[in-house]
């Protein structure tokens, strides 16, 4: 169970990881139409009517297949929310103040906390092994996304850069709780997409530049086309998949899965840019393999097979 957990889990963060062009083609056309819109507003509204779709269309599975939901669904469904509604709102905000290969380094530091949460849970030190897996994965997110110790001055996006990494650890062991065992994943996933949609939607309010810059951003050049694809596969698809499939290995587990996401996210960036963007009629480009990329990705796939070795499907335990 625990090696179609890991599949499983994979299988999510190639789908998250194809958010990268969408997200690009998305905003190169949104800011044609509103130059005076913020990065900060485009994001929160994506977030906004992304999880809002998500909800819509799981809401409708949920009726023709559950028809209820738990009161340890709801409330997990809930904690789901808040956590990475707010891991992501923070990097979104994060992006304004620092650069995206700092902020993407720092994210990952969920890699580190949740080995620590660990050792603290069971009273006992890291394996050399988790130890060994942690450095190649921080390594590996440094090679790719390019970051030198330059970068840090621990300013508004470094802090909350790091802050997001804490929400994501904690939404990480929300769905490892032993009194969410059991839960059901879609009135989980349902309770979630609606409450990020819901938590997001004052500052999506808030941000607008004027109310119809909402309007004129959502009708830009393929915009819902692209945030119906974003809803689908990088939320219904891939956070289901988590909700489903996390509770089989433990948190540190999932934490160096989900690290595949970069390494993922720089191989479709060889190709992927240019493919969407000439289908939806944008001139994107794609990004050069460099050795850095190589060298990262290897290490953290290296990472990722050392702790797949482990017997048990809860290493950390």
């Amino acid at each position: 169970m625990a090696f179609r957990a890991i599949n499983g889990l994979l299988l999510a963060t190639i789908f998250w990881s194809i958010s990268f062009p969408l997200v690009q083609v998305l905003y190169a056309g949104q800011r044609l139409t509103s130059p005076q819109a913020s990065p900060l507003f485009l994001s929160t509204l994506l977030m906004t009517t992304r999880f809002a779709l998500a909800a819509l269309v799981v809401g409708v599975w949920c009726l023709l297949r559950d028809r209820s939901c738990t009161r340890h669904e709801l409330h997990q469904g809930l904690w789901l929310a808040f956590y990475g509604g707010l891991g992501m709102w923070l990097q979104a905000d994060a992006l304004a103040f620092t650069k995206a290969s700092t902020c993407a380094f720092l994210t990952q530091a969920y890699c580190v906390f949740l080995p620590l949460v660990a050792a603290i849970r069971t009273r006992r030190a890291p394996s050399p092994q988790v130890i060994i897996a942690v450095a190649l994965v921080m390594l590996g997110i440094a090679c790719l996304s390019g970051v030198s110790t330059n970068d840090f001055h621990f300013g508004r996006g470094e802090i909350e850069s790091i802050l997001g990494a804490v929400a994501f650890t904690m939404q990480i062991l929300c769905l490892d709780h032993p009194k969410f065992a059991g839960n059901r994943t879609r009135p989980v996933s349902l309770v979630m997409f609606g409450g990020i949609a819901l938590m997001t939607m004052p500052f999506t309010l808030l941000l607008a530049p004027e109310p119809k810059a909402i309007v004129t951003a959502l009708v830009a050049p393929n915009a819902l086309w692209l945030i119906f694809a974003l809803s689908i596969l990088c939320s219904v698809i891939a956070y289901g998949l988590m909700n489903r499939w996390q509770p089989f290995v433990s948190p540190v587990q999932a934490g160096l899965t989900y690290s595949m996401e970069p390494v993922f996210t720089a191989a479709f960036a060889v190709f992927l840019p240019s493919m969407v963007g000439a289908w939806l009629g944008a001139d994107l480009k794609n990004e050069t393999i460099t050795l850095a990329m190589i060298l990262g990705g290897i290490m953290i796939t290296l990472a990722n097979l050392l702790i797949i070795r482990y017997p048990h499907s809860h290493p950390s335990e």
